[in-house]
């Protein structure tokens, strides 16, 4: 009888992983991004431990979008606790202002919704540009 492999936070290496989002599709790139942060793409998964790497997203305002029309027609709602008071803002908008924050929102959503994911998503760094202060990280 075979038994499945737990990793131990001793077996555990987490590296750091560049990402170009020049030109490449908004939503494959999220889905690869979070599949990295879980940890998904090692032999040695857990789903109860922070497995992942630490991704670094650069050019993050020239990524691609593709359906009809979403860029313009897809908002992002929050409440701020009173009554009456949703405020939204499209994605465009979004892309334009804060492309950091859009790639934040769209791969929360694919993680845990626990500490487990909030503690994934700090291991996320996105940049609008090609500059970023992790270079000495990722040349491990």
């Amino acid at each position: 009888m075979k038994f499945t492999k737990i990793a131990t936070p001793e077996q555990i290496e987490q590296k750091w992983i560049l990402v170009d989002a020049e030109g490449k599709t908004f939503g494959r790139l999220v889905t690869e991004i979070a599949t990295i942060l879980r940890g998904k793409n090692k032999p040695y998964y857990t789903p109860n431990m922070d497995c992942g790497d630490y991704v670094v997203v650069i050019n993050a305002s020239k990524a691609v979008f593709n359906g009809l029309d979403k860029i313009n027609n897809k908002e992002y709602h929050r409440h701020t606790g009173y009554f009456g008071s949703v405020k939204s803002v499209k994605m465009s908008e979004l892309l334009e202002k804060n492309p950091e924050k859009l790639f934040k929102l769209a791969t929360r959503g694919m993680l845990p919704k626990t500490k487990l994911g909030a503690k994934m998503l700090k291991k996320l760094k996105v940049y609008a540009g090609s500059e970023h202060p992790h270079t000495a990280q990722l040349a491990k």
